[in-house]
C-alpha cells in the first residue's frame, strides 16, 4: 500500500477502462481525516491483496476527484472493472472499508 498521495493523476479514460478490482483513495498528506483512516485502510487492504490501490491527492481544480463527485476527504471510491460498486466517505471503522471490499473482491477475508 502507498504511503504517500500522487500528485500526478490518471485520467478518467484510464481509470473506466481498467480491468480488476480498484480501491481510489481521495485525500490530502495534510489532512487529519486522511491520518486518521490510513490504518483503517491498511489494514482493510492486508485481507484483500487482490485490489489495486491508488492514493490520489485531491484539491480545487482537480480533474479525477470532480470528476467522481469528491466533496470530503478522505472519499473511498471501488470499483470493479471500472465501474463504481461502493463509496465510503471519511471511515470512522474499519467494518465500513470490509464491506466495500467484499462489493468488488472476492478473496477478502471476514
Amino acid at each position: 500500500m502507498s504511503k504517500t498521495f500522487e500528485t500526478t493523476e490518471p485520467a478518467r479514460a484510464d481509470i473506466d477502462a481498467r480491468t480488476g478490482s480498484l480501491l481510489l483513495e481521495f485525500g490530502s498528506h495534510n489532512c487529519g481525516h486522511c491520518r486518521r483512516a490510513e490504518p483503517l485502510i491498511e489494514q482493510a487492504l492486508a485481507a484483500a491483496p487482490g485490489v489495486a490501490h491508488m492514493k490520489i491527492a485531491d484539491g480545487p481544480g482537480q480533474p479525477l476527484g470532480r470528476s467522481f463527485g469528491v466533496r470530503l476527504w478522505p472519499t473511498l471510491v471501488f470499483l470493479q472493472d471500472g465501474v463504481e460498486k461502493a463509496r465510503v466517505v471519511r471511515p470512522e471503522r474499519k467494518v465500513q472499508i470490509d464491506e466495500a471490499l467484499r462489493q468488488i473482491a472476492t478473496t477478502t477475508t471476514p
